[in-house]
């Protein structure tokens, strides 16, 4: 079946369908016409139902020690080691009102643990191994931890993640699955594995309610200091149904992926494992990254394993292109068996969307690749809209899922975007104002995104992406300038050479950009980027682009963002606010825009 006739096959892919309520003071609201149907109590019932219905089927997998070979686990396997687990929690006493903090990358282990703690009504609370592995300066780590103030630590390499808990202040069990004996009085996490469960755990599941809290997670800062997200079973358990709805496919064929996506962020660890478990299909863990020496990793496992479904980032998908495009024999393979390619947290480049569609012509006419997205955050566990349909290109994030409104409020140039629904959190950890200022007074979550219609006539085309409410600013002339627009519009025009800009002019005459370059970049000369830069803004210029539209000065960055400084999350994407706050002499040495800095590139009338 050609994708074309399987997005058209209702037994597939549900129909888009968008209802729009408009009220008195110029807002409007659209909601599916699906209702919601029935979905699961709690994460556990997911694994019970796999255990006992296909036993053998793969769950979970990892690379070995060898790095070869793959350690696999079956739902039979997986449903036991929870269960041990499980018990070994409930053998320890651990407060209830207390989590368990998971400080190391995607693993079996990891998986085990979080699924444990989550069966007996426990909290599991995963945080980016980066403020405890990469982190010069484990501050950051400890304030979070002393937050938190967690029932259990645990990590996989006491070697590797011990140190960083030196000193934080915290006073819980500490459990490793290798060399625990390096840090004083830890656990071993085979330990934990080796306890024979009792009907306690059982006991303990039959308890968890819809809203007993599940997962703690994180936000990533982008808005502000981090806060602790409560996300319940019922919110979890919720969106994996309402896009069940929508990904009708589901039901019928298990999901297989690749998938890098860290477990402390909510896309990979709430849309991308939880449709795994929810649905019984398999999940291979990769231990790759959109990294230079680590895209490899990836690459030779999506050519191993060969996914249904393949999620990522748009950087994600920029630094696999090339793989791609240089071996038709590899991307023949990797795309063999793929239902579908899904981007979220940024947006794709045009440029990005063109090469993808452009390879999957190349090694597989008869079948056009499905590219999609979905839109949500943390607070929203996570999904709010799915584009299911075929799109034409980059900027629609879809419509509202079964279950929730979504409402577009006027503020200043755009509309801002609220949602309400079954899958919206309940608030913020032990942060009452935080959470009282969440929500606007009918009790809409207030995401801090805006949008409009792609066609006002006919809702269920979707949602336009139009950036963050709060990153847009005025210039001295009082125009705005939509920063999410023109910075997609720009590192399409300069891909492949620029990884990723950040706009500046807050209150300034004309706008100014910190270009950070890509690895594709390393073979050019500086003055040959800066060539590029200029002819590209020359070319805006030439378009009839205005003082909103169009920057008149560029700064290359010696410096790639800052993972420490919170300048790059995990997820790959830049935290504008992050960037322009830690490099503000930079800011003011562009706008100075001296002539003999070879570094600015200056737009000339």
């Amino acid at each position: 079946m050609k994708d074309d006739d399987f997005l058209l096959d209702q037994s597939q892919i549900a129909p888009p369908r968008t209802v729009r309520i408009d009220f008195d003071d110029g807002s409007f609201a659209l909601r599916s016409p699906m209702a919601l149907k029935p979905y699961a109590r709690c994460i556990g019932e997911w694994l019970e139902r796999w255990a006992r219905e296909t036993p053998e089927a793969l769950a979970f997998a990892e690379r070995d020690d060898s790095g070869e070979g793959w350690r696999k686990l079956d739902y039979r396997a997986l449903r036991e080691a929870v269960g041990a687990v499980a018990q070994a929690l409930l053998n320890l006493e651990l407060p209830a009102e207390k989590p368990i903090v998971i400080l190391s990358d995607n693993a079996i282990d990891h998986a085990v643990l979080m699924l444990a703690a989550m069966h007996i009504g426990r909290t599991a609370c995963s945080l980016s191994s980066a403020y405890s592995r990469m982190a010069k300066d484990p501050s950051r780590l400890h304030g979070m931890l002393q937050a938190l103030q967690p029932a259990l630590i645990y990590a996989s390499d006491a070697k590797v993640y011990g140190g960083a808990l030196a000193g934080c202040g915290v006073e819980a069990p500490a459990v490793f699955s290798r060399n625990a004996n390096a840090h004083a009085g830890a656990m071993t996490f085979e330990k934990l594995l080796a306890t024979q469960e009792t009907p306690a755990v059982m006991q303990a599941y039959e308890a968890i309610l819809p809203d007993t809290h599940a997962k703690y997670l994180l936000t990533s800062g982008s808005t502000g200091k981090p806060k602790v997200v409560i996300n319940t079973h019922r919110m979890l358990c919720a969106n994996q149904q309402m896009m069940a709805q929508t990904w009708r496919f589901l039901a019928q064929e298990q999901p297989v992926l690749v998938d890098w996506l860290p477990w402390s962020h909510t896309f990979g660890g709430n849309h991308n494992l939880h449709m795994v478990l929810a649905h019984g299909g398999a999940l291979y863990i990769d231990e790759g990254r959109p990294a230079p020496g680590l895209i490899e990793k990836t690459v030779r496992n999506l050519r191993e394993v060969k996914p249904t479904l393949l999620f990522n980032v748009p950087r994600g998908f920029d630094m696999l292109l090339p793989f791609l495009e240089a071996d038709d024999a590899l991307a023949r393979e990797v795309l063999s068996r793929l239902r579908l390619a899904f981007y979220a947290a940024a947006a794709l480049a045009p440029s990005t969307w063109q090469r993808l569609e452009a390879v999957a012509q190349r090694v597989r006419p008869e079948r056009p690749l499905w590219l999609t997205t979905s839109w949500g955050a943390t607070e929203t566990s996570p999904a709010i809209t799915s584009a299911h349909w075929k799109l034409d290109g980059a900027g629609c994030i879809g419509a509202p899922l079964p279950g929730l409104e979504l409402k577009f409020v006027p503020n200043g140039q755009k509309l801002e975007m609220r949602v309400k629904g079954v899958s919206v959190f309940p608030g913020y950890r032990h942060a009452p104002r935080e959470t009282a200022e969440a929500f606007d007074e009918e009790g809409y979550y207030r995401i801090g995104d805006a949008g409009f219609l792609a066609n006002p006539a006919e809702p269920s085309q979707g949602v336009i992406f139009n950036g963050r409410v709060a990153e847009d600013f005025k210039l001295s002339s009082g125009t705005w300038v939509s920063v999410g627009t023109l910075r997609v519009k720009l590192v399409s025009m300069l891909a492949p050479h620029v990884q990723d800009v950040v706009l500046t002019g807050h209150d300034r005459d004309e706008i100014g950009m910190l270009v950070f370059a890509s690895p594709q970049a390393a073979s050019l000369a500086p003055q040959t980027l800066a060539g590029r830069i200029a002819e590209v803004l020359r070319t805006l210029r030439g378009e009839g682009a205005g003082s909103s539209q169009c920057p008149t000065r560029a700064l290359l960055l010696a410096e790639p963002p800052n993972l420490d400084a919170g300048e790059i999350t995990d997820k790959g994407y830049i935290n504008q606010r992050a960037v322009l706050t830690r490099r503000a002499a930079e800011v003011a040495r562009l706008h100075a825009g001296a002539d003999h800095d070879l570094q600015i590139i200056r737009l000339r009338d």
